[in-house]
């Protein structure tokens, strides 16, 4: 077969969310740290993305993760998340998924009943801790970096809701947070259109009013993910709570997010709403659950933060050959606007 262009992928999802991984295929890129290749990818080489997340080989609600050799030299392996719209530092669902593919498909040696490994991301040094069981790696555990509140009730003046208050947090990539009822929404499956259009509308708002700045690293800035919360509930065995991540261009994250349980951990803890320690279950659209907890306290810059430990499960669904005919069309993909769903009114 023809073929400009062969990459060997396994396909995952961690509790919903799609998170692929290019396994073969990429050549690794020039770069100090992890986040310098990434701006390698997004600046020189995101024809890649492209072609994996774009139509027709792609779809809306996908991520594709590809593994490159580490930075860091304390690292097992490294590896960059690309979503539709961006690359995120960091994300929850898709080290869960790159974890459980580097470990079943013996890429990084399994040890039962526990692996223990670092990963290297442009958001720093993660370490992941799996849990497996003949041959399956069941659940990972990930330590993330430490996350912290910029803003608490921060007004924003959004076409067609008024002013809205946000809380903006850093968990592996800048959230802004808001309440469901505050804005008249549940967090229903059936409502996931107007959850997405509301969603993206407060996102442009905030993204035009106000921008935050990674104090370790400035080029990190600006809002780009939010999260829709419904309050946290006490049980007997620890809290719950569910949210809708709204991700761009227009979808909601089918798992509970892993960098957005990490930022909602930064909020509670500020507000004197959770402590070291104490378990949350966060929970998704769909009803998949991630079990996380605080398990300290750190500082960034001038931000009080939390360090936050976020445990879920992936499986593998496929292992495919993504290949580009020379002779078709669309070489980076296509988008339509049935699936890339993108409001033209800020006020509908």
């Amino acid at each position: 077969m023809r073929s400009l262009r062969t990459l060997s992928v396994v396909g995952c999802h961690a509790e919903g969310e799609v998170g692929d991984v290019i396994v073969g295929g990429v050549l690794d890129v020039p770069g100090k740290t992890m986040y310098d290749k990434l701006v390698h990818f997004q600046t020189q080489a995101d024809h890649i993305r492209q072609l994996v997340l774009n139509e027709p080989r792609g779809r809306s609600s996908m991520n594709t993760n590809v593994v490159l050799p580490p930075c860091n030299p304390l690292a097992d392996a490294g590896f960059l998340v690309m979503e539709s719209e961006e690359y995120a530092p960091m994300s929850g669902s898709n080290i869960i998924c790159t974890t459980t593919v580097l470990l079943e498909t013996g890429m990084v040696p399994m040890k039962e009943p526990t692996t223990k490994l670092c990963l290297d991301t442009a958001a720093g040094l993660v370490g992941v801790t799996a849990d497996c069981h003949a041959g399956k790696c069941r659940a990972v555990s990930f330590d993330n970096v430490p996350s912290f509140v910029a803003r608490l009730d921060l007004p924003v003046e959004v076409p067609g809701l008024g002013t809205v208050l946000v809380d903006v947090a850093w968990g592996g990539m800048w959230y802004a947070l808001v309440d469901a009822a505050s804005i008249g929404l549940d967090l229903d499956n059936k409502y996931g259109a107007r959850l997405v259009e509301v969603g993206e509308r407060i996102k442009r708002a905030v993204q035009a009013q106000y921008t935050p700045i990674h104090p370790d690293n400035p080029s990190i800035r600006g809002v780009s993910i939010l999260s829709i919360t419904e309050p946290v509930q006490d049980g007997l065995h620890g809290k719950t709570a569910k949210n809708a991540v709204v991700v761009s261009p227009g979808r909601l994250d089918r798992s509970p997010c892993g960098t957005g349980t990490c930022a909602r951990l930064a909020v509670l803890h500020a507000r004197g709403a959770i402590g070291e320690g104490e378990l949350l279950r966060h929970r998704s659209i769909i009803g998949s659950e991630f079990e996380s907890h605080i398990r300290g306290t750190a500082k960034v810059g001038e931000y009080d933060a939390v360090l936050p430990t976020v445990k879920g499960r992936a499986w593998i669904t496929s292992y495919k050959q993504i290949v580009l005919d020379p002779e078709d069309p669309w070489p980076q993909g296509f988008r339509v606007g049935d699936q890339w769903h993108v409001s033209v009114d800020p006020g509908a």
